[in-house]
């Protein structure tokens, strides 16, 4: 009778931890490619800001930051309860703004109420009980500009003070606001 021994088990050479493996050249030019993504999103597509003023509380407070959609909004396409930012007429300073009404609309403000041709517009974002009182207009909107206004309608300098905005001046959209 032939007698079998038993197969020898392999042993397992454990892992030599010390040593590192190179990195390869496909793990560089990944972070790499994945860097310049970033930096031609940043650059053409999305760009935060810090919101400079409370012109837009309770929406964005001071400091907070949004991000913005580049590049430049059509101003074929800008429409009422559009948040942009523009450089400020007076001192070209990044503005952050709501877009209240387009070419060709009357705008007004009645017992601090905004309304858009006629209509009392609904507006959530807006605290009505810090703007008691305030009556503005009416006053009709050229063609090819905006009328804007911050959500603080108290303390927010805009299109009552410095007048309506060309829609070729607007910068950008507000994508995210963060507070």
């Amino acid at each position: 009778m032939v007698q079998l021994s038993p197969a020898p088990v392999p042993t397992r050479k454990k892992p030599d931890r010390t040593r590192r493996r190179p990195i390869g050249s496909r793990t560089v030019w990944a972070v790499l490619l994945g860097l310049a993504l970033v930096l031609a999103a940043r650059i053409w597509l999305v760009e935060p800001v810090v919101v400079a003023s409370d012109s837009m509380e309770p929406t964005m407070g001071k400091g907070s930051v949004a991000l913005l959609l580049k590049p430049d909004p059509d101003p074929h396409t800008v429409s009422a309860g559009t948040t942009v930012v523009f450089p400020h007429p007076e001192d070209g300073s990044t503005t952050v703004k709501r877009v209240v009404a387009t070419g060709g609309q009357t705008v007004a403000i009645e017992d601090s109420v905004l309304v858009v041709d006629g209509r009392t517009v609904a507006e959530p974002f807006v605290d009505h009980s810090r703007i008691d009182g305030t009556y503005f207009g009416p006053v009709t909107v050229p063609d090819g500009h905006v009328f804007v206004m911050g959500d603080n309608r108290g303390v927010s300098v805009d299109s009552r003070h410095f007048g309506t905005v060309p829609a070729e001046d607007l910068e950008a959209r507000v994508l995210l606001p963060w507070t």
